[in-house]
């Protein structure tokens, strides 16, 4: 996203400069005229921005490191230290290089006369639309170390939710590698062995060896074309996943997978009800909360649900109305929204929305590892003692010929 710096002036008459990410010159001004500055000179700045990408080598800072930054920077500032001084020791102690880096430059920019949120919106790779968002309101409220701490409470959030799936990824992937690399080397080296053998003596091979033969022989013939094609299916699905129809095409799949689906659903609905209620709890407008959610969904259908709720509510209409119209969130969800915004406590039901479906999710990944256990170990049971059968039905063959 590019950046745009501009000069102004507020409605009491004082010059402002500054810097702004947005998709246009249009959508900047825009911006500004929400925050009530008229702009006097408005210009690109894409040198600076393709710099703070630059310092972390097209790579994104580890959410963990991410999370800590944030922890400590909020404790430093609540202790009363010089917003420099902060960044200065903050940078000097990160592990992270490239975090380091960006962290010094961030402190240089604001040495020299810039806000934090503007140094921050440099390096997007880092500091994603949300952050430097809520890093502006608390500047603009002065109450930086408590939407610091926030940020860092809902970071935390994430990453554990974060890890919650990986967790539901990674029993049956690694299963399914392990049991497909037993079946390829039986395959490829054990099998040959056998079919030799029985070629020799001459046997009459029952149907299920003669299969488990001629899948070896085809996996030892054609081994070249199937790793080739593997990798081109692979790069041609990343390649699918990238275009605007694909990625949703994917994504809609994701949501409806069975039982897999359920608890990406949950997960997409406490990411959106957290990030949200972070927003609006730091002062953030709802429309610009909406649009740095849709953002940072993690999924394509989602986001465009979100992106429609956004029109609507520009066109005069509630949240909930809406979102119920989308069908992609749970009518509990829809109600409950519905119940904040007539009370005037939206951000407070949101979080405990939030809650509500991350404790699901670890309700539903616990349920998941539970039957995945068994039913994992019992294919690839029946597949790897498939193949040791069918090789033994021959010698069974002919041991009781001989008898």
């Amino acid at each position: 996203m590019p950046t745009f710096a501009f000069s102004g002036r507020t409605r009491g008459g004082q010059t402002v400069t500054g810097e702004r990410m947005a998709d246009s010159v249009d959508a900047a001004l825009s911006l500004l005229r929400r925050e009530q500055i008229l702009v006097t000179r408005i210009n690109p700045v894409k040198a600076k921005a393709a710099d703070g990408n630059k310092l972390l080598g097209g790579k994104r800072v580890p959410t963990k490191n991410l999370a800590i930054f944030t922890r400590q920077f909020s404790v430093m500032i609540d202790a009363g230290l010089p917003l420099v001084q902060c960044l200065e020791i903050l940078g000097k102690q990160e592990p992270h290089k490239a975090f380091a880096s960006v962290i010094l430059k961030v402190r240089e920019d604001v040495e020299g006369g810039a806000g934090l949120a503007d140094a921050m919106r440099r390096y997007p790779r880092t500091f994603d639309a949300l952050y430097s968002n809520m890093v502006a309101a608390g500047e603009a409220g002065g109450i930086l170390d408590t939407i610091l701490k926030r940020l860092a409470t809902y970071i935390e959030k994430a990453v554990r939710l974060k890890g919650q799936v990986k967790s539901a990824m990674i029993y049956p992937v690694a299963v399914l590698l392990i049991a497909a690399a037993v079946v390829f080397i039986i395959l490829w080296k054990v099998i040959p062995t056998f079919a030799q053998l029985f070629a020799g003596l001459g046997a009459d091979l029952p149907l299920p060896t003669r299969i488990v033969i001629a899948l070896s022989n085809g996996l030892v013939a054609y081994l070249p074309f199937i790793v080739i094609g593997a990798v081109a299916f692979v790069f041609a699905l990343r390649t699918y996943y990238k275009t605007h129809g694909g990625r949703r095409v994917v994504d809609r799949l994701m949501l409806h997978a069975p039982i897999l689906g359920m608890i990406l659903r949950k997960v997409a609905v406490a990411r959106f009800c957290r990030t949200l209620a972070t927003l609006i709890s730091s002062g953030v407008p709802i429309l610009d909360g909406l649009d740095i959610t849709a953002k940072t969904a993690g999924n394509a259908i989602v986001e465009d649900a979100l992106l429609e709720t956004r029109k609507s509510i520009e066109r005069g209409e509630t949240v909930a109305a809406p979102l119920e119209k989308t069908k992609v969130f749970p009518p509990m969800v829809v109600q409950m929204i519905g119940v904040g915004e007539a009370t005037g406590a939206l951000d407070m039901m949101l979080s405990k929305i939030a809650d509500f479906y991350e404790e699901e999710v670890d309700t539903a990944v616990a349920g998941l590892l539970t039957l995945l256990e068994p039913v994992m170990i019992a294919i690839l049971g029946v597949i790897v003692g498939g193949i040791v059968i069918s090789m033994y039905l021959p010698i069974f063959t002919l041991i009781s010929k001989l008898t």
